[in-house]
């Protein structure tokens, strides 16, 4: 009985085709190893997407951070000119002025960065002012 079944098994695997399994076996390894290649392409341009948008973040917050120095060196310079015996007007002072070229020039730079964003960020728009109607 054991070589009956053992000859129908044989007979069984000698009538199949393994050129046809093989190659079907390939072309399903081709199609994977295709859509694998195209997932790590994928996931490498968005890893580079947020690291460029992290790097974009980092300026903005570091221009922020220079901007809150110099307006803090603002106000000890207008504080200084106005306490003093012989108060003088912060606007015609040309220490005041430098401060101030300073904190436009900073301004404008986070306009750029903010501007340069794939996506412009709610913090970066204008925020409309509602009217109030009374």
């Amino acid at each position: 009985m054991n070589n009956e079944k053992g000859g129908d098994l044989m007979g069984y695997l000698e009538s199949i085709n393994w050129d046809i399994i093989k190659k079907d076996l390939q072309e399903g390894l081709e199609k994977g190893m295709a859509a694998m290649k195209q997932g790590v392409i994928v996931a490498q341009k968005k890893a580079e997407e947020l690291t460029e948008e992290g790097k974009r973040q980092y300026k903005i917050l570091t221009l922020k951070a220079r901007i809150h120095e110099a307006v803090n060196d603002l106000g000890a310079k207008a504080y200084a000119l106005m306490s003093g015996t012989r108060p003088k007007n912060p606007a015609l002072d040309a220490g005041v002025k430098d401060i101030m070229a300073r904190i436009k020039d900073l301004e404008a730079q986070i306009a750029i960065f903010e501007g340069s964003g794939s996506e412009a960020s709610p913090k970066a728009r204008p925020k409309a002012r509602k009217k109030k109607l009374i």
